[in-house]
């Protein structure tokens, strides 16, 4: 131990300036910055998702609301009927439908920023 404290050395550390590329390793966010075919797939298959889980969407929403009318029309002196399934029977499943559409949206691009950084 050095007698005088102004002797005394400090050491710096940094994070390195470089980073050294390996060999034929690839990063798909630069794929995808620099629009390269890669890229474009990467983008297209995200969409491609999330096209598929709008269509999960619309197709249950037309299968929940499209034979209503066909209900409404067979019974013709329910008006009250009409009323209470479109103002209460039909708010739980849209309010649930929207939710899940939410999540796998949300849940769909993590996924995608978790295949494009690696992780």
């Amino acid at each position: 131990m050095p007698q005088n404290p102004t002797e005394r050395r400090v050491v710096v550390t940094g994070p390195p300036r470089r980073v050294r590329r390996v060999p034929g390793y690839y990063r798909p966010r630069t794929e995808i910055d620099e629009q390269t075919t890669l890229g474009h797939t990467y983008v297209r298959s995200l969409m491609r998702t999330q096209l598929r889980a709008a269509l999960t969407v619309f197709a249950v929403l037309g299968l929940l609301i499209g034979p209503l009318p066909l209900l409404f029309a067979a019974m013709p002196d329910a008006r009250g009927l009409e009323w209470a399934v479109l103002g209460f029977g039909l708010y739980l499943p849209l309010v649930l439908l929207a939710r899940w559409a939410v999540r796998r949206a949300e849940r769909n691009e993590r996924d995608f920023v978790r295949l494009v950084e690696d992780r």
